[in-house]
């Protein structure tokens, strides 16, 4: 069939149409740019998220033109940071640096959590991870953790933690159900605190990220005994997981990631996603996390949203298992 001259030429130009918009549409989804000052909040003062933010910001100011300001809001958990994110509008000018707690463990350990960690965040890319290191005073006379238990019979022990509810103070809490041994707890504000006195001596034992203990470790100050990863960490290839000690599916993993506002427009979560892929391979970026010892993991959005979804029920369990509960 013959099309007129007319048909012809209204076909031609509904097709430039359409490409035009698709052009458009594509231009718009990788020219998003901040309008204002970014506020990247951090649910936990002192902690490595707030190392790992301030890595990262400078880079983003760069790359995207506007300032980024790292603004620190602890409390309960995460929980106080996170919500004033999860409220904040969802238009790529407010971000959060989250991790197990406020992601994942708050889910289950507040009762009256006031938000959604699913619904009221879009993830944008799991950052780093890291197994937790059981670290012990070196006064305590246990090189694995069949000696620290058998100990923990016949003497009292203290462990310290970074915060209630933490992932420090449920991977202990999982040793101790398991184990049926009794170490008392002592929560600190943080790894700083809590670490100092580990050193001290003031308690015995913690799980730990391997940043905030391996150097004391590399000094006789600490010494290390399990790795709660399901594999060895590579820094560390010596050190036997809990699982090779006898404790079967015993993973505990530490993580952080970004996610913005639920809500906030894919082309901004995609432009977000490109920028930080790109900052956590950076050489001399790629370095200093590698020097805080932590995996480089850079996921997808949809895988990390996967993840947190994965995550909420295996904290969640621990909690319930462990009789866990917020101060």
């Amino acid at each position: 069939m013959t099309r007129s001259p007319s048909s012809r030429r209204a076909l031609a130009i509904a097709c430039f149409l359409l490409l035009a918009l698709g052009a458009a549409g594509f231009a718009q989804a990788q020219e998003w740019l901040p309008t204002k000052t970014v506020r990247i909040v951090v649910p936990i003062v002192g902690s490595t998220n707030d190392v790992l933010a301030r890595l990262v910001a400078p880079e983003l100011q760069k790359a995207l033109g506007q300032t980024f300001v790292v603004e620190n809001k602890g409390g309960a958990g995460g929980t106080i940071g996170a919500n004033e994110v999860a409220k904040s509008p969802a238009d790529g000018h407010t971000l959060l640096v989250g991790f197990n707690g406020p992601l994942a463990i708050n889910a289950t350990l507040y009762p009256n959590l006031p938000y959604d960690p699913v619904k009221d965040f879009a993830p944008i890319t799991l950052m780093v991870s890291a197994p937790q290191y059981l670290a012990v005073h070196p006064s305590v006379p246990a090189n694995n953790v069949a000696e620290l238990i058998a100990l923990s019979k016949t003497r009292p022990l203290s462990y310290a933690s970074v915060s209630v509810g933490s992932a420090s103070h449920l991977t202990m809490e999982m040793l101790k159900t398991a184990a049926k041994a009794d170490i008392t707890h002592v929560p600190y504000r943080g790894a700083g605190p809590a670490v100092a006195d580990l050193v001290g001596g003031q308690v015995q034992a913690a799980f730990m990220v391997p940043g905030n203990v391996q150097q004391f470790a590399k000094e006789g100050k600490l010494r290390l005994i399990a790795s709660s990863g399901a594999k060895r960490f590579a820094s560390t290839p010596n050190l036997p997981t809990m699982i090779e000690q006898g404790y079967t599916g015993f993973v505990a993993v530490s993580w952080i990631g970004l996610v913005a506002p639920g809500g906030t427009p894919q082309p901004v979560i995609d432009r977000y996603h490109k920028e930080i892929t790109r900052i956590l391979a950076l050489p001399d970026v790629k370095a200093k996390l590698e020097a805080m010892e932590f995996d480089i993991v850079a996921s997808t959005p949809r895988q990390f949203s996967e993840w947190i979804q994965a995550e909420i029920p295996r904290w969640g369990k621990v909690i319930r298992d462990t009789g866990t509960k917020a101060e």
